[in-house]
């Protein structure tokens, strides 16, 4: 993505239902910032049985570092489920006129991607009742954080 002329990436872990677990921008996309992503979402989430990434050289080093080069799955098509999360992301930035700087960039992604998981349910498993329901609480849910 541009930021003011200059392209960014953004990291995103996705774990198996869909939810993304952790967002990360870099203006580099290479070992150094792979490793940092890396680690941070370790950090927070433990050690992953499978670590499933598109064919970037970078996830190779930055796996061979932590010591995870068995765990790693690369192929057509197994990432499908990270890059279908960055859709809600890519509709949102288009409807708020792209960003300005870094800083701004990272708040919302991590924000987005938060609020995302909170209120995208597997809407095809269940009936527009059901729908209905689930979201209603997530809404009075969602009320009751802001308020306090």
């Amino acid at each position: 993505m541009k930021i003011n002329g200059e392209t960014h990436y953004l990291w995103r872990a996705v774990d198996h239902e869909g939810e993304v677990l952790e967002s990360f921008v870099t203006k580099r996309r290479d070992r150094k910032a792979a490793l940092k992503f890396l680690k941070k979402a370790m950090k927070r989430y433990g050690q992953p049985e499978v670590v499933v990434t598109d064919k970037l050289r970078s996830y190779g080093a930055a796996m061979k570092v932590i010591g995870n080069v068995d765990r790693q799955e690369t192929g057509r098509w197994v990432n499908n489920r990270a890059e279908n999360s960055h859709l809600p992301f890519r509709r949102r930035e288009r409807a708020m006129l792209r960003f300005r700087r870094t800083a701004t960039l990272q708040k919302f992604v991590s924000v987005h991607a938060s609020i995302q998981n909170h209120f995208n349910k597997e809407r095809h498993l269940y009936s527009r009742t059901n729908i209905k329901l689930n979201r209603a609480a997530a809404i009075a849910e969602w009320r009751q954080l802001l308020s306090v």
